[in-house]
């Protein structure tokens, strides 16, 4: 009997051992691709990251050197155009189903949202491009930031509605039997105990969006020179990024590989403030 107990437990802590051997190395699987695209964005483009490169505007074709400051600064103002259209709506959207409308309702609202998560990047970048694009004769700024808060809104619906749907209904039943009102119970308890983890579901859609190439090449268009006139064409730094890769020149090429390692750098630093931010959500909501 003794034997036989020492056996399984030798083939369960065999077991065991395999299958943590697995999981390590399927992680490293998962992290590889990672680390090599880091590996060679920096081989590549960390020697023309330079004070230049922040604070130039790009060269004409045979000059070298440069920079991307127009791109990066473009960059940002779609992002914030695109927050101006994407956080009002998706949040309003997340709390309409998690605290409003009935069960069918939210169903359908529910499917929508994850279909429009589906949608290609590209096919928002056609439908801006045929109902703002043509219909005003050019492109322009709040075209490009228009597709890229449509690409945020499903997001951000979701992510919202699944915080807020967290927060237990003891906090709004409390509230509501202490006399407050339904709104007021909805926006200064149950978002504000959600709170973190709708900037958290914020943060993510604009790691999503500020990467994006293709709704941009039928919206905002790419500028080689400063522009601070929204309904004119715009730089972005993917633009510019696709722009320098596909042309001949080794130097465009050098500059391409810079504003790539910027650009995955930069939304690095957004997931990693976006888990620092999830870390110990559940327990702070329950």
């Amino acid at each position: 009997m003794h034997l036989q107990r020492a056996d399984n437990h030798t083939w369960r802590k065999a077991k065991s051992g395999l299958a943590s051997t697995v999981a390590f190395f399927s992680a490293l699987l998962v992290i590889a691709p990672l680390g090599l695209v880091f590996f060679h964005l920096l081989v590549n483009g960390a020697s023309s990251v330079n004070w230049n490169f922040f604070t130039k505007l790009p060269t004409p074709v045979g000059v070298p050197g440069g920079g991307m400051v127009n791109a990066i600064v473009g960059s940002l103002e779609l992002l914030a155009l695109a927050a101006a259209i994407g956080i009002p709506v998706g949040v309003l959207g997340g709390v309409y189903l998690a605290e409003y409308g009935s069960a069918r309702v939210n169903s359908l609202l529910r499917f929508l949202a994850d279909v429009l998560n589906g949608v290609p990047s590209i096919t928002w970048g056609v439908v801006v491009y045929g109902l703002v694009v043509l219909r005003f004769k050019g492109f322009s700024a709040y075209a490009g930031g228009l597709a890229l808060g449509l690409i945020m809104i499903p997001l951000i619906i979701r992510t919202t509605e699944e915080v807020i749907l967290l927060v237990p209904n003891g906090y709004r039943e409390a509230a509501l039997a202490l006399g407050v009102s339904r709104w007021k119970t909805i926006v200064h308890i149950v978002m504000k105990t959600a709170s973190k983890g709708i900037i958290t579901g914020i943060l993510l859609a604009l790691a999503r969006v500020g990467g994006e190439t293709a709704p941009l090449l039928f919206t905002a268009f790419g500028n080689r020179f400063w522009n601070h006139n929204l309904s004119e064409p715009i730089a972005a730094l993917p633009l510019q990024i696709f722009t320098y890769a596909i042309s001949p020149y080794d130097d465009w090429h050098r500059q391409a590989w810079a504003g790539a390692l910027v650009l995955v750098t930069g939304i690095f630093c957004v997931n990693v403030l976006v888990r620092i931010l999830t870390r110990g959500r559940t327990a702070s909501i329950v």
